[in-house]
């Protein structure tokens, strides 16, 4: 592939993973119809699409977001591509969070807004913003930011190990480990650092990588060929059966390994020469990704106290989703754009 094709693989990836994600934050069968035998048969439909689809959307984020950072890295562009993840990752986690916060004080004082809300009324003094702002209090989604920032910060202890071949090996499998025995690592998640780790490790290349010279790209970024496409998907024909393992035994590690091989399965069968240019809407992707959880919840909460349901409304509604938040997320974006191009390159993380 050529870089312009490349990057255009990974928009097309990052936004059917962002569609992807707003299905796992969907689920409103409890909502409408209660502890019900109906809600249990819509429950078991939507998450049959939540779990065995969306799941898999964080998964590919972290691993597009280690591939990327390690992809051509050298000592000497840490601090450039330091300085970069300032402005697209932390910047934006501080600002959103603060506007999650506000938007939770405010809706929580208004009479027929705050039972939307469900949080009763939201405190307003310096230690919940600090909360807030700090530990996304009032935006769980950003777990997965804050989660990037951790991993971003540990660059020079990953790429000491990650270069070489045998202390690469050393930390998965130990990672595997970590993930089998079900322990906790301090602040980072164990499986997150193992999606993060994997992808970086085929950015750096099978062998030992210079210090000044990057290793060549690999498999992720050759031209599509039907040799790659047939091991993807035996990758996806494993992910299918790791998932349904995982399901009979209870195996935390089986939904880890799907995971992991779905995601790379479906980036070699997919061929990025062949993928129409993005359009606009598809590059917004944080931009929907820190709207949608905001957006999913109104609407579940409103069609829920605004119109009776029967056994399949909410689950089509479900369905409808993604379309739903893309449509709401875009329109606004456009005015952001036009009215307030600043403040639209800051929420959106300075992507274009």
């Amino acid at each position: 592939m050529t870089e312009a094709q490349f990057r255009n693989k990974v928009t097309w990836f990052s936004f059917v993973f962002s569609l992807l994600v707003i299905w796992v934050h969907s689920y409103n069968a409890q909502l409408f119809l209660g502890l019900t035998g109906d809600m249990a048969i819509v429950y078991r439909a939507e998450h049959r699409i939540g779990e065995a689809w969306g799941q898999i959307a964080v998964p590919g984020f972290f691993m597009i977001s280690g591939y990327l950072f390690y992809r051509d890295f050298t000592w000497a562009k840490l601090q450039g591509k330091w300085n970069r993840r300032i402005r697209s990752l932390i910047v934006p986690f501080i600002l959103w969070n603060f506007i999650y916060y506000a938007g939770y004080v405010i809706g929580s004082r208004i009479p027929g807004i705050s039972e939307v809300v469900g949080k009763g009324v939201v405190p307003v003094s310096l230690h919940a913003l600090t909360d807030a702002v700090v530990n996304y209090r009032y935006n769980y989604v950003f777990w997965y930011l804050y989660q990037l920032i951790l991993l971003t910060a540990l660059a020079p202890v990953l790429y000491v190990i990650l270069r070489r071949v045998w202390s690469r090996v050393l930390l998965l499998t130990g990672l595997w480990v970590i993930i089998e025995l079900e322990l906790s690592l301090p602040l980072v998640n164990g499986d997150a650092l193992l999606y993060y780790s994997t992808a970086a490790a085929l950015a750096l290349g099978s062998e030992t990588v210079s210090a000044v010279k990057p290793a060549p790209s690999g498999m992720a970024e050759e031209a599509w060929s039907v040799r790659g496409a047939v091991l993807g998907a035996l990758m996806a024909a494993a992910a299918v059966w790791t998932y349904n393992w995982g399901l009979s035994h209870a195996v935390i590690p089986g939904f880890v390994l799907c995971r992991m091989l779905a995601v790379a399965g479906l980036w070699l069968m997919v061929p990025g020469e062949r993928l129409p240019a993005a359009r606009e809407f598809m590059c917004h992707n944080f931009f929907l990704y820190a709207t949608h959880f905001a957006f999913v919840r109104f609407i579940n909460k409103a069609f829920s106290m605004v119109f009776h349901v029967t056994l399949w409304e909410p689950y089509a509604l479900f369905l409808v989703m993604p379309v739903l938040v893309l449509a709401i997320s875009s329109g606004l974006g456009r005015a952001l754009r036009r009215f307030l191009p600043g403040l639209w390159n800051v929420l959106n993380g300075y992507r274009t």
